[in-house]
């Protein structure tokens, strides 16, 4: 189990653990279709480590404002 998510800081970061459920799923789903990490040292971790990192370090966060899930990526 990755420390984070037996922290509750990561879900008050998005809202809630159904938020933090969501995002993950719809990140991980987008690094499988072939989109690049956010994060510098993804070597030797799971898609799911990447993840959560890339929540910790603010670099992905869910959108409240169109009433449906989706995540803030920057362009590259």
């Amino acid at each position: 189990m990755i420390d984070e998510l037996k922290n509750k800081r990561i879900f008050e970061k998005v809202g809630g653990p159904f938020k933090l459920s969501a995002l993950i799923q719809k990140r991980m789903a987008e690094l499988m279709e072939g989109s690049r990490p956010l994060i510098e040292n993804t070597e030797k971790k799971t898609m799911m480590e990447i993840v959560v990192e890339e929540i910790m370090q603010d670099k992905i966060a869910p959108d409240y404002g169109s009433g449906s899930q989706k995540v803030d990526i920057p362009k590259l």
